[in-house]
Formats: C-alpha cells, sequence, structure tokens
C-alpha cells in the first residue's frame, strides 16, 4: 500500500490554529519518509489544547506560518494520493480551515479514517482512540498527541489492518476530498 498518515494538533477549537503537522510516507508498505514541523498559528492558545499536547506559544514563536509549511506539503496532496488520518475528519478539517483561512486553493486529494476502519475491524473494543487501538494491536504509542508519534501509530494501524485483512476491505472505507 501506498499512503500518507497525517496529524495535526491544534492551538484552540478553531480549525485554522495549527501548531503542529506531521505526515508519515508509506510506499510498497513500509515507512520510508517522515515529515514533521511545528507551525505558528494566527492565533491564541487555549490551556486544554496545551495540557494535551504540551506545545506552548513559546514553542512557535520562531516556527513557519502555515501558507510556509504549506509549500512543502502540497505536493502530496493529490487526487491520486491517498491521505489517512486516525479521526481524519478532524485532520482534514483542520487542513482544510488552514487552507481557507489563508486563501490557498484547496487539492483533491482520497482519504481514509482509521477510526472508521478500527470500529469495523475490532468491535470488541471499548473504544477506537487511538491509544486505545495501538494497544490492541501492540503499537508503540510513546507519546500521544505528539503528531509525529501519533502519525507513526496511525501509518502503523493501516499496515497491521492491511496485514490482517487484505487491502480488499480497506478500498470500501476510502473517500474523494
Amino acid at each position: 500500500m501506498n499512503f500518507i498518515a497525517m496529524d495535526f494538533e491544534t492551538a484552540n477549537h478553531q480549525r485554522h490554529s495549527a501548531c503542529s503537522l506531521a505526515l508519515v510516507m508509506v510506499r510498497d508498505s513500509k515507512i520510508v519518509g517522515e515529515y514533521y514541523s511545528l507551525i505558528q498559528p494566527e492565533t491564541s492558545f487555549f490551556w486544554r489544547n496545551i495540557q494535551i499536547h504540551g506545545i506552548k506559544p513559546q514553542d512557535v514563536k520562531t516556527a513557519p506560518k502555515f501558507p510556509e509549511v504549506w509549500e512543502s506539503i502540497a505536493q502530496y496532496f493529490n487526487p491520486y494520493s491517498l491521505i489517512i488520518a486516525h479521526n481524519a475528519p478532524f485532520d482534514n478539517g483542520v487542513l482544510a480551515g488552514c487552507l481557507d483561512y489563508y486563501n490557498l486553493e484547496q487539492p483533491h486529494y482520497l482519504t481514509l479514517d482509521t477510526v472508521r476502519t478500527s470500529r469495523k475491524f475490532y468491535q470488541n473494543l471499548p473504544n477506537h482512540r487511538l491509544n486505545t487501538v495501538c494497544g490492541y494491536l501492540d503499537i508503540p504509542l510513546l507519546n500521544h498527541h505528539d503528531a509525529l508519534e501519533d502519525s507513526r501509530a496511525c501509518a502503523e494501524i493501516l499496515l497491521a489492518q492491511e496485514k490482517e485483512f487484505g487491502r480488499t476491505p480497506l478500498k470500501k472505507f476510502v473517500r474523494s476530498i
């Protein structure tokens, strides 16, 4: 399988408040690359978000703003790219919110949500949060809510599902944006 796992962390509840982003690139069912950046959001931080991911305003003071980050990653978002996330509606929404905020063109790409695949394949779990699914699959998740760590875990979840169930059942979860 070829795909990119994506994870955002946000400064507050606003969809354009991305403060970190990670991408994990998978080719032929192997992790082959990673991208991580802090992002300077043009909005304030909410204490609860800081409590969750640990990123503070001073951590992003010299970080690039989203348009600069987008220049580095836009190439990965095209109609043939499969971009996955654990709770993809959130991460796709943050991407769309950032692009809207900066009046940047929305890309078209394929997406898959590993929360949805996990609900289908692991119905016996008490919930389908990233840490729960990782625990069930024995996937390391040492620093939950670190965007790079979460992206790696998401990639490993889909790779485990591909190995256990094959590609065909996963295809019905792919959506176009």
